[in-house]
């Protein structure tokens, strides 16, 4: 494993309730995921990061003016573990450690939060981190974390995936392949176009890449 071996951790999109669209410290939960969907998917290099860094400045300012959101604390560690994958190296490693943070005080306001999507938030961040002395990575919770997650939410695309993608590291092809399948024929979300079509192709390419290795392995 890489040091910090993470994907840009697109996590935990879920169609929301009408009252994650009120105004939070500046901006909203609907206004974070937004931007985040255009940072993560559509831009690279430093557009990218100087995007991040703004989104981490606003998720940052709206936590400290609603600290018992436990959606906001979700966005604010989605965004953060995000750009920790996009950047990748050591000097990540301090943004994945404030994204568990939120997530773990997410977990203790509401668990049920996003459908349950901190569970799917924090086991990515367990899988991907290095382990003890370097990082917090921890397989054995990862894997607890994404199995409460699918749980909660056995119909989601990103609990699926996530799930999927723990099985397919761990080489576990073909349950691997049963979750991906089940993330790709997860219900479209109208108000999260950019969002559905990039984990999409990352459904796709991760379907592609098990496919062969089971292929190869003759199983």
């Amino acid at each position: 494993m890489q040091l910090i071996s993470m994907k840009p951790l697109t996590l935990v999109l879920l169609l929301l309730p009408a009252a994650l669209f009120a105004q939070t410290g500046g901006t909203t939960v609907a206004e974070l995921q937004h931007d985040w969907a255009i940072a993560n998917y559509q831009l690279t290099g430093d557009a990218q990061e100087t995007a991040f860094e703004a989104l981490i400045e606003r998720s940052n300012a709206a936590v400290r003016s609603n600290p018992k959101s436990a959606d906001l604390l979700i966005w604010d560690g989605i965004i953060k573990s995000s750009f920790a994958g996009a950047k990748g190296g050591l000097g990540a490693l301090s943004l994945a450690k404030e994204a568990r943070d939120s997530l773990e005080a997410a977990l203790k306001l509401d668990d049920q939060a996003l459908n349950g999507s901190a569970y799917t938030s924090l086991g990515t961040l367990y899988a991907s981190v290095p382990g003890w002395p370097v990082g917090f990575g921890n397989d054995k919770k990862a894997a607890t974390m994404l199995q409460k997650a699918i749980e909660i939410n056995p119909d989601g695309i990103d609990s699926n995936y996530f799930y999927a993608d723990y099985l397919l590291q761990s080489k576990q092809y073909k349950k691997a392949e049963e979750y991906l399948l089940k993330a790709q024929n997860a219900p479209a979300r109208p108000d999260r176009p950019v969002a559905d079509a990039g984990r999409q192709e990352e459904i796709h390419a991760a379907l592609s890449i098990v496919r062969e290795k089971q292929q190869r392995s003759g199983s």
